[in-house]
């Protein structure tokens, strides 16, 4: 009984520490970026204020560590390891899109990153059905928001 928690903890911890450094750096490539002249010059009128970013994002990468973790202790099978896989390729769309769009200054790259990043999350919800109806609903709120994400960078472009 001991190991299993152990391991539960550990599973938990390494989903938050992942997402977290996921943050982090995306958060390098922002933090500055969103008020220079370039992004507010081309900014959306439908684009929220600025403060809101930070508090959507911090909500939902906590979602994105809950689900993960619950993953990790869900039964093993073959749809959970794509689901593990389809996670760390979402987070890894997640990092490259503030490096394109704030750090390099490519809306054009940063949406079809964007597109990726979206696709997975499609499939995130999609494995997450076969593996914790759960992750399929805290998941819902990342897709929404990545969503409108996609509209803000093409109305960017």
């Amino acid at each position: 009984m001991k190991n299993k928690k152990e391991a539960q903890w550990r599973f938990l911890l390494f989903s938050i520490i992942i997402v977290v450094l996921v943050a982090s750096v995306g958060s390098l490539f922002t933090r500055d970026a969103v008020n220079s002249d370039w992004y507010l010059d081309n900014k959306p009128t439908i684009a929220p204020p600025n403060y809101v970013f930070p508090i959507a994002w911090t909500v939902i990468y906590v979602l994105i560590a809950l689900s993960l973790y619950l993953v990790f202790v869900s039964k093993k099978s073959k749809d959970r390891k794509i689901l593990i896989k389809l996670f760390i390729i979402n987070l890894m769309f997640n990092l490259l899109w503030s490096v394109f769009f704030f750090g390099m200054r490519l809306p054009l790259l940063s949406f079809a990153d964007l597109l990726l990043m979206w696709i997975t999350i499609i499939g995130i919800l999609t494995y997450s059905q076969r593996v914790d109806k759960k992750v399929t609903y805290i998941m819902i709120p990342y897709f929404l928001w990545v969503s409108f994400a996609g509209v803000l960078n093409y109305l960017f472009i």
